[in-house]
């Protein structure tokens, strides 16, 4: 569990690293989206993941 955290910091900080300003406007928007938009894009976010690990350790 651990090494998924950690990875999941290296692959949030890539964006911000590679390309600041594009992670500047990205975030912007995303102040400016309403709750039930964000709920939309973290329930599809996390249901990407349960099906790539499905895929992966299938």
């Amino acid at each position: 569990m651990l090494t998924a955290f950690a990875l999941m910091l290296v692959i949030e900080g890539l964006l911000p690293f590679l390309a600041p300003g594009a992670w500047r406007e990205t975030f912007r928007k995303l102040i400016e989206m309403h709750d039930g938009q964000l709920r939309f894009i973290g329930l599809t976010s996390m249901l990407a993941g349960l099906l790539l690990l499905y895929f992966v350790r299938g």
